[in-house]
Formats: structure tokens, sequence, C-alpha cells
């Protein structure tokens, strides 16, 4: 056992490109985002709706989580971050050999040229195995697709839902995330989604409401009433989702820096203030707070700092530029994205009657794609 660190140090696990501090760090934002879909959302999507719908709730997310994995390392992942195939699409191909996965990380397609086609700015090629951003991005692309159920839930057979997660992977993420992330159209045109406003949250919530238009509603009955069966493990599955956008938003920078600790306190700020200005409009409103609107406001709050979470400006000083006004944006979006969507929940094509998560993380969302 004394000669195997001297080994393990000189061997081919551990390359000059590496960077243990950002591998880690990545390794462990990718777990955090995944604990959002499993355990969170499913314990969360399985109590808010009401008992007779709990369990093919849970299970639509559950299924969700397991079905993105193998979509995505057989074909989804080369189409979102690989070699281009069309302005917003990438090579459909397997990310499964080791080749492939221990070498470095590159998005090929992110290299940016001028016009008479000198180099502008290199690809990103990241200080980590490519193995580590597969993991990293088929988290994130599953809790797509499992924000989007948010709209189906109660209406929706399983098997039906079985079908569909494959094909919306296949012919709408991998849209979203090359054109935007992988160095599509919307990449060289400069348009910034720091972490998700537009792939993710935009996507999934106009996808779950068109879904939801074509699904149709419940019955009358339902939409009148609509109570969650268990508001305690509606918390549970919430405190997952907002601790574990701790690693949604402080993974993007793709490196342990100074930028990834910054997205982490604006996220959590934003939420905050989000969560205690929902509660307060219901008190205004209802005269009582709510336990179920300070989660939708806490939501809120996430989602309407995602794409922005880091703005970090220099001047010619060198000294960093509008961070204190950044605090006090971050207390604004958490006030305007809330009180935004409180006001909206009068919007009757929130799902026609049912939960209205997938349509919210795209209303506060579109708004911050630059």
């Amino acid at each position: 056992m004394a000669g195997g660190g001297a080994a393990y140090q000189s061997s081919s696990a551990s390359p000059d490109w590496l960077n243990k501090g950002d591998n880690a760090w990545q390794m462990t934002s990718a777990t955090l985002v995944g604990l959002q879909s499993m355990p969170g959302l499913v314990i969360l999507y399985g109590s808010i709706v009401k008992k007779k719908w709990a369990i093919n709730s849970a299970f639509m997310a559950l299924y969700a989580f397991a079905a993105v994995w193998l979509c995505w390392v057989v074909w989804a992942y080369n189409m979102s971050f690989g070699d281009r195939l069309l302005p917003f699409w990438g090579k459909a191909r397997p990310a499964l050999g080791q080749r492939f996965l221990v070498a470095q990380s590159q998005l090929t397609a992110t290299a940016v040229r001028y016009r008479d086609g000198s180099l502008e700015a290199e690809m990103l090629h990241p200080f980590y195995p490519a193995a580590t951003m597969v993991y990293f991005q088929c988290v994130f692309a599953s809790i797509t697709v499992i924000i989007l159920a948010g709209s189906l839930l109660g209406r929706m057979d399983i098997k039906a839902w079985m079908a569909f997660v494959p094909l919306w992977i296949t012919f709408s993420y991998t849209v979203s995330a090359f054109s935007l992330w992988g160095g599509g159209f919307l990449f060289q045109w400069g348009v910034i989604d720091y972490s998700g406003g537009y792939v993710i949250h935009l996507s999934s919530g106009i996808a779950g409401l068109t879904a939801a238009y074509w699904v149709g509603p419940r019955s009358a009955s339902d939409r009148e009433r609509f109570p969650p069966n268990n508001i305690l493990l509606v918390l549970a599955g919430a405190g997952l989702l907002w601790l574990g956008w701790t690693g949604f938003n402080g993974g993007d920078p793709y490196s342990a820096n100074i930028d990834s600790s910054m997205a982490v306190l604006n996220t959590h700020i934003c939420a905050s203030t989000s969560l205690l200005m929902w509660t307060l409009l219901d008190v205004f409103f209802f005269g009582k707070p709510s336990v179920i609107g300070a989660v939708q406001g806490m939501i809120t709050g996430l989602v309407c700092i995602t794409p922005g979470a880091v703005e970090r400006k220099q001047t010619k000083e060198n000294k960093v530029s509008k961070e204190e006004s950044k605090r006090l944006q971050l207390l604004h979006s958490g006030l305007l994205g809330s009180s935004y969507s409180r006001l909206n929940r009068l919007f009757k094509a929130w799902c026609k009657g049912g939960q209205p998560l997938s349509w919210e993380f795209s209303q506060v969302a579109s708004p911050g794609t630059l």
C-alpha cells in the first residue's frame, strides 16, 4: 500500500492537463443537480398532487431520469455538444468509448471565427475528462424533461410518457442545447444563457404548456380543487431543489473559480428574496401565508437568477465593477420575479388548471436570457 500512492500519481489517471479541483467541483455540482431530480422532484411531484396521482407522478420523474441517461450516452450528448451537423444540431454518435471519455473535455463547435475565417476565440476545453462533462450535462438534460412533466401530472398515461421522453430529448432539447451551449448559431451570435434560462427553463415551460394544451384539461372537479396530499414532503422536495441549485448555477463556469462562488451566493440571495416576497403577497392578498406559495416563490427566485447568476466586469484599473449594484439587482430579481409570477397565477393557461410548475419556470426565465 505504501507504493500505491506513487503508482497512482504517475498513472494515466492523472494526466498533466487534469485540474483535480475543477474535476471534483464539477462532479459534485453534477451530483447536486442530480439530487434535484432524484429524489427532489420525485418527492415534490408525488406529494404536490392528489393522493390518487401520487405514485404515477413520482414514477414519471423517476422514469424520465433513467431514460434520459440512456438517450444521452447513446446519441444525445454529441447531438448537443459534439461536432456540428447543422447550425442547430450536432452529429449523433455514442459517448461511450473509453478513449473519448478519458480524454480532455472539448466542445469542438464552440470555436468562434471572424467572417474572413480567422480565429476569434478558441473552443472550450475544461480541465477535466469528457466523462465528467457527459455526467454534468446529462443531469441538466434529465431535470429539463422532469420540469416539463410538472404540466402533465395526473393527466398523462405513463405509457405515453415513456414514448414522449426520448422523442422530446432527441428533437427538442438537443436543438436548444447545441444552438446555445454547444456552439450553434445562437452561440455564434453571442447570445448568453449562463445556466439554462433558455435551454432548460424556457424550453421546458413552453413545451409543458403546449403539451398540457394538446393533452387537454382535467375534470372540472379536479380543476376546482387540487390540494397536495402531503405538504411536509412538498417542503422536503423543495428543500432538495433549492440546495441542489448550488450545483445548478455553481457548476456552470466549468471550473472551481470566483465565478462559481459568486453564482452560488447570488442564487441563494435571489431565492430567499423571492420566497419572502411571495409570502408577503400571500398575506396582503389573502390575509395569511401559504406553504405552497412560499415554495413557488422559492422556485421563481431560483429560476429568475439562473440566466445571469454571474455578471462580473472589470474597469481599466482592473477593479471589479458593478458588484455592489449586483447585490441590489438580485433583490430586484427576487422581488419582481415573485410579484410577476404571483399575479400571473390568475392566468388560466397555466396548464389549464394543473400545477403551474413548468410554465412558472419559463415565464420568469425568458426575460433573463440576453
